[in-house]
């Protein structure tokens, strides 16, 4: 039995425009690949367990125009990415929207389990003056949806970016089956 195994994780990315989706990626991630479809692409490999994996983030930006391509990019996904501003409320109150949207797009085999991430970002802005959502309100949602792992993050201050990327790498390899790419 080989001790090292080659994985592919896909990660899928969803909120609305402007939330910080795409600072995120390119906080962590590098070697951006921008299609012409509505989607950035971004990959990165990590070594975790003694195992090798390609982490691959999909942001399908946000716009509504880009919903009906959801299929396409939501199948085969091992972790699906909410993302919120914490100084804008119906951000947040979309969450709901997404997350629908995501499990009918990629109808996995076990929605009721499947792993999502939530984070609320920008909590640099107006050292934290403009914010609308509460800590205590986001988790008692994530809560309230199967207890799903909840951050608060700033992109541009780097805040938390690390560890929500390391949850999220957790999250998607629980699903993932043993396969050698």
């Amino acid at each position: 039995m080989a001790s090292r195994r080659r994985m592919l994780l896909k990660v899928i990315i969803l909120g609305d425009s402007g939330v910080g989706k795409t600072s995120l990626m390119n906080q962590k991630f590098s070697n951006q690949y921008k299609a012409t479809i509505g989607a950035d692409f971004l990959t990165k490999e990590v070594q975790f367990e003694d195992r090798i994996f390609t982490l691959q983030i999909w942001d399908t930006a946000g716009q509504e125009r880009f919903q009906s391509l959801g299929v396409a990019f939501y199948r085969g996904a091992d972790c699906c990415v909410l993302v919120y501003d914490v100084n804008v409320m119906k951000s947040f109150d979309n969450l709901n929207n997404w997350r629908e949207e995501f499990l009918i797009q990629a109808s996995p085999p076990d929605p009721e389990n499947f792993p999502f991430v939530v984070l609320g970002n920008k909590i640099d802005v107006d050292g934290g003056n403009s914010r609308v959502v509460s800590e205590k309100k986001a988790k008692a949602w994530c809560a309230s949806k199967g207890n799903i792992p909840y951050f608060e993050t700033s992109a541009k201050e780097g805040f938390n970016v690390e560890a929500a990327f390391e949850c999220i790498a957790k999250n998607a390899l629980k699903n993932e089956p043993e396969e050698e790419l």
